[in-house]
């Protein structure tokens, strides 16, 4: 019996280990067979009993389809059987993704992030006005506030205005400007924290109503 017994370590690798190993033995049995008729009634059989396995997933859209697509991929598309869907690509399911090009357009300023540039470039589509000046001056707060984020020291008004004119391409120039940002310690001013829990009364007697 000692000769008998199957290690982890000698045994092969679990495709899809969430069926277990019974499931796959199963499955190389079915795609050994010989006789398509053979293959096609152990595939169905074995379909069954994986979905007995995931009895949550009956309600998803297409779970018989998601269970023979299991069934080939398990078998390393070795089983040749009928499916009452289109059998998967092992080429399709093994290419790899296009790699995503970096979003971010800026990177010498990274610690402004993304939303600052979204903002900026929707702020040059706005008409000349004090909606627009109101605007540019609250991006420029925040701005510095991302700013101080990142380095801790003190910045002066007139690099947070040299930035913003850069990343709008020159089209936002406030550097002549005599209005000022907000002060560092308002910026990185703590938020307080709200305790929602009651207090604790020391005495549970309910209170006399007169």
């Amino acid at each position: 019996m000692i000769d008998k017994l199957e290690y982890n370590t000698s045994r092969e690798e679990l495709i899809i280990p969430e069926y277990g190993r019974h499931i796959q033995k199963m499955i190389n049995y079915a795609s050994s067979r010989e006789s398509k008729e053979d293959r096609n009634k152990l595939a169905n059989a074995i379909i069954s009993i994986m979905g007995n396995l995931q009895p949550h997933l009956r309600d998803v859209p297409d779970f018989q389809h998601k269970l023979w697509d299991q069934l080939f991929i398990m078998s390393d598309f070795k089983l040749d059987a009928d499916s009452p869907f289109e059998k998967p690509s092992k080429e399709i399911l093994e290419a790899k993704p296009d790699p995503l090009a970096y979003p971010q357009n800026f990177p010498k300023y990274r610690f402004y992030g993304n939303n600052i540039k979204i903002m900026i470039d929707e702020a040059v589509k706005w008409e000349e006005g004090d909606m627009k000046e109101g605007l540019v001056f609250t991006i420029a707060n925040h701005m510095k506030k991302c700013f101080l984020n990142w380095n801790k020291d003190s910045v002066t008004d007139s690099v947070i205005f040299d930035h913003l004119f850069e990343l709008s391409d020159g089209n936002i120039d406030i550097r002549k400007t005599e209005e000022t940002l907000l002060d560092t310690s308002v910026l990185l001013r703590p938020k307080k924290k709200y305790n929602n829990k009651r207090p604790i009364r020391k005495n549970n007697r309910p209170r006399k109503r007169y």
